[in-house]
């Protein structure tokens, strides 16, 4: 995950439409819905720390990591002074603590970086292993319709006040996994710094997540258009899943 380590230095400001106040909103929600009062969350994938901030707000006891330095740097900046967070790095696929959390979170299509369907399932069965029994795992995914019809093979172009960006984006149909080429500027006094990224994310078929989730050991199992209760229709771009150990 090198290539966030650029990447993390303009990632909040293209990031800005982004609501992660909604986003932790919904996550209450879930816990209401399925009657979760959780204390100790482990955050997964935590990013620059905007889920965090809003967890460590509202007192949740929180453990966050992330595999990028640069991203962890920024997330301390936000949540370091809260003595109820730790930010740690960490792999999702061999992540290890020894201890055991009443949730497990991981927002912004995270999973989707798992390219092998065995670290996959690696991810999944780490996380059931490190939820307490009636624990809650929340994450969610872009969906196989967005990244093989909206993202993939699509160009987008976006012009900032002080960066500009192109996105080329290829999605491979053989292996469903859709590579993303960014080139950004970024305007530093009178010119600007060019610098290159490849993000990639495997498209995943709801039915190859809730295979990965049953083999983990997760029994139950629901997935919702994201930010709703709502079942997911053909063109939800967004999933979200909650898994219950």
């Amino acid at each position: 995950m090198d290539i966030y380590n650029k990447f993390a230095k303009i990632y909040d400001e293209l990031m800005n439409d982004f609501d992660y106040e909604k986003w932790f909103n919904y996550i209450e929600e879930i816990f209401e819905k399925y009657d979760k009062l959780p204390k100790e969350i482990l955050e997964m994938a935590c990013g620059t720390g905007n889920l965090s901030y809003y967890l460590a707000e509202n007192m949740y006891k929180l453990t966050a990591f992330d595999l990028s330095e640069e991203m962890l740097s920024k997330a301390y900046g936000k949540v370091g002074r809260y003595k109820n967070v730790k930010i740690l790095k960490q792999n999702m696929v061999d992540f290890k603590f020894n201890k055991k959390f009443d949730s497990v979170i991981s927002i912004c299509d995270s999973i989707n970086y798992i390219l092998d369907s065995e670290d996959l399932i690696d991810t999944f069965k780490n996380v059931y292993k490190h939820l307490e029994d009636g624990g809650i795992f929340i994450f969610d995914i872009n969906s196989f319709y967005k990244l093989e019809n909206i993202l993939g093979n699509n160009i987008f172009i976006e012009d900032r006040e002080d960066i500009f960006y192109s996105w080329e984006n290829f999605f491979d149909a053989n292996s469903n996994i859709c590579d993303f080429y960014l080139t950004f500027f970024l305007k530093e006094g009178d010119r600007y710094k060019r610098f290159d990224e490849n993000h990639r994310e495997r498209a995943y078929k709801t039915d190859e997540i809730l295979e990965a989730l049953e083999i983990a050991g997760f029994k139950t199992n629901h997935m919702y258009d994201c930010f709703t209760f709502d079942r997911p229709k053909k063109d939800t771009e967004r999933i979200n899943c909650i898994s219950i150990k």
